[in-house]
C-alpha cells in the first residue's frame, strides 16, 4: 500500500480594518483531488499567530461588510469576549520592547503591533483543522466551508496557509465499526443504582 505527502502553501492578502474570513473550501478540494490521496487526511494550518482556520457552514447571505450572517454573528460574539482594540494601553500588549521588535523587523508603525485582540482570539479558535479524506473526497458533508480567519485588522496583510495532505493512495476496508449498529451511550442504571433503600419508607413510618 503506497503512503503518500502533498504540501502546498496557500497565499491570500486580508483587507484589515475588518477581520477577513477567506473561504478557502473550493482550493482545499481541489488539492485534494490533484494529490491523488484516496483515503487519509488534510491538516489545514495558519502560518500566523493573529489567524484560524475553521469549520462552519456557509450561511450563503452577506452584509455590507462583506461579511456573511454566521461569520458577522461570529464576530459580534468575540467582540464581547474579547474587544477591539481601539485605544492605547487597552490590553497589556504590545510592550515597550514589543514595539521596538516590531520596528527592528521593519513594522510600518507601532500601531501594527495593537492586534492583541487578534491574538486572543486566534487563542480561542486555534489555528489549524484536520479533516478526513474518503475515496477521494473530502469529508465535508453537505454544508460545511473551510475558512481562514485573520482577526488581525490593523493593517492589510499578506496570509499564507499551509496544506499538508497524508494517506494512502488505494483503497480501505470497509469502514463501518461493529456492523454500522448505533452506539448507545446513554447511562444505564445498575441493579445496585436502582436497588431499594430504607430512606425510602421513612415518611411511612411517622
Amino acid at each position: 500500500m503506497e503512503f503518500k505527502v502533498y504540501q502546498k502553501e496557500l497565499e491570500l492578502q486580508s483587507r484589515g480594518w475588518i477581520p477577513t474570513f477567506h473561504d478557502i473550501r473550493k482550493e482545499i478540494l481541489e488539492m485534494v483531488e490533484d494529490s491523488g490521496v484516496q483515503n487519509g487526511t488534510v491538516a489545514i494550518v495558519s502560518h500566523h499567530t493573529t489567524c484560524s482556520v475553521m469549520v462552519q457552514e456557509c450561511s450563503h447571505d452577506i452584509d455590507s461588510f462583506d461579511l456573511e450572517f454566521l461569520q458577522h454573528d461570529l464576530l459580534d460574539i468575540m467582540r464581547k469576549m474579547i474587544p477591539d482594540f481601539a485605544e492605547e494601553h487597552q490590553y497589556r500588549h504590545p510592550g515597550p520592547i514589543h514595539a521596538q521588535y516590531g520596528r527592528y523587523v521593519n513594522e510600518p508603525g507601532d500601531y501594527s503591533s495593537m492586534n492583541t485582540d487578534g491574538h486572543l482570539r486566534s487563542c480561542f479558535f486555534g489555528r489549524s483543522e484536520t479533516l478526513t479524506i474518503k475515496d477521494g473526497k473530502l469529508d465535508l458533508g453537505l454544508f460545511a466551508h473551510i475558512y481562514f480567519i485573520d482577526w488581525d485588522h490593523v493593517i492589510a496583510r499578506r496570509r499564507q496557509v499551509n496544506i499538508t495532505i497524508m494517506g494512502t493512495t488505494e483503497s480501505v476496508n470497509d469502514r463501518k465499526w461493529n456492523d454500522g449498529k448505533v452506539i448507545d451511550t446513554k447511562h444505564k442504571f445498575t441493579d445496585e443504582e436502582k436497588a431499594y433503600d430504607i430512606h425510602y419508607d421513612l415518611q411511612q413510618q411517622r
